[in-house]
């Protein structure tokens, strides 16, 4: 029987994901990828070259996959905030591979996939602002970090808030939204303070 190049790698990529989600970088394991994947570990290295190489491959699958599902616009942060909101609450693994991409790759040139986002964003960001559309307390930096941060909150917060915490997602999605609209609307001494 035929080998099919695309569908083996589509199998690895697979299975990466979900091998590197679970573990991280440095956890992960190429012999586990290897058999959930049904392939003979080589062919990772064969298709891939190496584990930070698969890994490079999953994560730039993962930010175009990202890129699709939550459309970014700079005149409307609070439904991005929440359509963020949905991709993690949809997909945890996806939150989790982000936190191992920083957390195991703190410094460094980054990916070229999350540079090119990146640097679209803050464009974007920087161009509302100063079309008026966005307040420009907080420099574009800034304002995406915190908008990220507060669009994962839910999914990233401290087992010991579970039992207290509200349940709902729609409630959960609100109060993102309802967030975002808040940092938007603060006093614009707060976010200049620190940057003098």
């Amino acid at each position: 029987m035929a080998r099919d190049p695309d569908q083996t790698k589509a199998r690895l990529l697979t299975a990466a994901t979900a091998e590197f989600a679970e573990f991280g970088i440095a956890g992960g394991r190429i012999d586990r990828i290897a058999k959930a994947a049904g392939v003979n570990k080589q062919m990772i290295y064969a298709y891939f070259g190496s584990k930070d190489d698969l890994f490079d491959a999953v994560f730039n699958v993962h930010v175009g996959t990202s890129m699709a599902l939550v459309d970014f616009d700079a005149t409307d942060l609070p439904g991005y905030a929440g359509r963020l909101f949905d991709r993690f609450a949809d997909d945890p693994a996806a939150l989790r591979l982000s936190v191992w991409y920083r957390l195991e790759r703190p410094r460094g040139p980054g990916l070229q996939a999350v540079v090119a986002v990146n640097r679209v964003r803050l464009e974007r960001l920087a161009q509302a602002q100063r079309d008026g559309a966005v307040p420009d307390h907080f420099d574009p930096v800034a304002l995406l970090s915190l908008i990220q941060a507060i669009a994962t909150s839910w999914e990233s917060m401290n087992p010991e808030f579970g039992a207290a915490a509200p349940t709902d997602r729609g409630y959960r999605r609100g109060a993102v939204v309802d967030a975002v609209r808040h940092l938007l609307a603060t006093n614009q001494s707060v976010g200049k303070e620190g940057q003098s």
